[in-house]
């Protein structure tokens, strides 16, 4: 029987948050972090972070 993905849980938590704030990512800014720190932890052993991992917060750039 093929093995849970460990951060599982987070990637759908960042999708139901998602569709339910009308996809704006500043609302889910708390669960994207949650999933950012399970793929920290499980990384390797996660599907769900696969793309994720390398993703960081965007910062303001702006500079002039």
């Amino acid at each position: 029987m093929p093995q849970k993905d460990p951060c599982q849980k987070q990637a759908c938590a960042i999708q139901k948050c998602l569709q339910a704030n009308k996809y704006m990512e500043s609302m889910c800014e708390e669960v994207i972090r949650n999933m950012r720190r399970c793929c920290e932890v499980h990384r390797g052993n996660s599907t769900c972070c696969s793309g994720f991992n390398d993703s960081k917060p965007t910062e303001n750039k702006n500079e002039t």
